[in-house]
């Protein structure tokens, strides 16, 4: 039996899923929730084999959550199923763990698939999904340590170069503060980096700024 929980901040389409999935013998959806910290907290009570993921949630969003799980070093397989298109989301959730990336438009036997392949370790992506993928590795051949990092992480590094605190990239990036310092635990771990100067400083180093914008902080 693989153990489902569902997270998303509506209700229908909670009740859609669990409707679905729990037609099927050998699923059984154990909970569900409407936001990431009801979500952190269910999945370490839990323990479902498989968690549904959305990615706008109040709160911890999707990718906060898929950081944080990394972090703990959680091994439930996550598969993000958001209203978000793969070129705005897709990378950034696979690099952090996730095991499949859907549309809500995708069909339930797609998602039922999805289930059965990340309970045994599998994964099972949308055509652009697995296009996006492709083209990453060939750039992370060509464009050296900055193509490690996914556009928001870079657009985070940018702001840490300026000398921003989390509270200030928040609101510049209009994310949650939780959500920004999960980015940086990221960008420091990808970039094999000790603390925030040694990231502001490889930032300059890369040009993610002009030398006159580094470490200035806004009023």
């Amino acid at each position: 039996m693989i153990r489902i929980l569902i997270v998303d901040d509506h209700e229908v389409v909670r009740q859609g899923l669990r409707f679905a999935l729990g037609q099927l013998p050998d699923l059984e959806v154990v909970g569900e929730c409407a936001d990431g910290n009801s979500a952190l907290t269910q999945i370490g009570v839990l323990r479902p084999d498989v968690v549904l993921l959305d990615m706008v949630m109040p709160g911890l969003d999707g990718m906060a959550v898929l950081h944080t799980l990394r972090l703990r070093g959680d091994a439930t397989a996550v598969i993000v199923l958001t209203s978000f298109p793969a070129e705005d989301r897709a990378l950034d959730a696979v690099r952090a763990g996730a095991a499949s990336y859907l549309a809500k438009t995708t069909s339930v036997d797609r998602v039922v698939e999805a289930v059965r392949a990340a309970a045994v370790g599998g994964t099972v992506l949308d055509p652009d999904v697995a296009a996006l993928l492709v083209r990453s590795v060939r750039a992370n051949d060509v464009d050296g340590p900055l193509a490690r990092l996914s556009a928001r992480e870079r657009d985070v590094l940018a702001a840490l170069s300026r000398g921003r605190s989390n509270r200030e990239i928040a609101r510049a990036l209009s994310l949650g503060e939780q959500t920004v310092k999960s980015y940086v635990s990221s960008i420091l771990t990808k970039l094999d980096l000790q603390d925030r100067t040694q990231a502001a400083i490889f930032g300059l180093q890369q040009g993610l700024v002009p030398l006159g914008e580094a470490l200035h902080h806004d009023d």
